[in-house]
């Protein structure tokens, strides 16, 4: 690999994903969240500076970029939002909250956070559920009128302009929205839905119909625009051990969504379209392939998930990104070595981007993660090893 002319990121990630020659397979380790940051500042990762740049130069590696990372940036959320209130403080050590979230659920969280952990994937966040926003046909057609597409909020104020820079990208470009099982659980809640698929799949099929529309309609400026490399459609729609839904209501209720939308993509040029799905998805993977899409995240190692294993059935069929036990790397030392040993065969076969399996936890200590990027930047030939 070592030989070959040097690619820049895009040309990199594209060959990669699409079971190509890159001169090196992307560096991407994983991304840590607020309480693992928080940890690592106490075990030496110095204040003030980003944990990329102090993890790049440790190993060193020289990040080469030669223009800044312009993204779409359009939001696909709800407009306008449900405000977020706190309704409840319940006395303990830690004690809890019930608050209102933006999706207007009503959940009970720990005192430790605030309402704006739940906006974001700022950090891992136990949630108790008390009630849903969609509980029958006439909340869906209050909701319907917050995902108005041509909202203009929807699309930033210098989108001419991040569309020139764009053009002219050596990066990868993403857009992610929710896939339609991610987008109706937001709507009813996980255990209400399940219901609806086996008791009301026709009213299922109604938002999910709405939801296709809805996406493909938002979608359609940036895909003509020309400026889009990857999708990622986020599902999570799988438990430790089996699809939260079956393979054929799978087939039935959501495969017309990723249909349209996997098609119209790859029409205007996109280049990866990815599903992202935590937990066992063995029995969603044959789904995924049906419907084109070209790679699949995180393949969660705790859930059952073999990427070994993956690659003798499904064969070149789809690319995968993640993979890496994240208790693996929590162990340390030769836990981590014989976790990347196990995952070598498919690096060297491609169509595989190498790390953490999910966001990285905060039991994850900042040497080793250290140790384990050093690793991991040996096996695609960013270092030599033994450096």
């Amino acid at each position: 690999m070592a030989d070959r002319p040097t690619m820049n990121a895009r040309e990199r990630y594209f060959e990669t994903m699409r079971f190509g020659t890159p001169d090196r397979i992307p560096f991407a380790p994983g991304y840590p969240r607020k309480s693992t940051l928080e940890a690592w500042r106490r075990q030496g990762l110095p204040e003030g500076v980003s944990w990329e740049e102090e993890l790049y130069r440790r190993l060193g590696i020289e990040r080469r970029m030669t223009q800044p990372a312009v993204q779409p940036g359009v939001n696909f959320r709800m407009m306008p939002m449900f405000e977020e209130k706190v309704i409840e403080r319940i006395p303990g050590n830690p004690g809890h909250l019930v608050v209102q979230d933006w999706m207007g659920n009503i959940v009970e969280i720990s005192s430790e956070f605030d309402v704006t952990y739940l906006r974001n994937a700022i950090d891992f966040v136990t949630r108790k559920w008390h009630r849903f926003p969609v509980e029958g046909p006439a909340d869906f057609e209050a909701m319907k009128r917050r995902y108005n597409p041509e909202n203009p909020g929807r699309f930033p104020e210098d989108w001419s302009e991040r569309c020139r820079a764009m053009r002219e990208r050596d990066y990868v470009t993403t857009v992610s929205f929710s896939g339609p099982f991610w987008q109706l659980r937001e709507w009813c809640g996980f255990e209400p839905l399940c219901v609806l698929f086996a008791t009301d799949p026709g009213f299922v099929e109604e938002m999910v119909a709405f939801w296709t529309i809805f996406v493909a309609r938002t979608l359609a400026p940036i895909l003509d625009a020309g400026v889009l490399d990857h999708i990622v459609i986020n599902e999570d729609m799988a438990f430790k051990e089996h699809p939260m839904i079956s393979p054929e209501m799978t087939r039935r209720l959501l495969a017309p969504a990723y249909a349209r939308w996997l098609g119209e993509a790859r029409q205007a040029g996109v280049g990866v379209i990815e599903m992202d799905s935590d937990g066992r998805i063995d029995l969603l993977v044959p789904i995924w392939i049906e419907c084109g899409f070209h790679a699949c995240s995180p393949i969660e190692v705790a859930a059952g998930c073999d990427i070994n294993a993956y690659r003798r059935r499904f064969g070149r069929r789809i690319a995968y990104a993640g993979g890496v036990d994240k208790r693996c790397i929590a162990r340390g030392g030769a836990t981590i070595e014989a976790e990347l040993e196990r995952i070598a065969p498919v690096i060297r076969d491609g169509g595989y981007l190498p790390g953490c399996d999910h966001g990285v936890p905060p039991d994850i200590a900042w040497p080793d993660f250290i140790h384990y990027a050093r690793r991991l930047a040996e096996l695609p030939g960013w270092l030599s090893a033994g450096r």
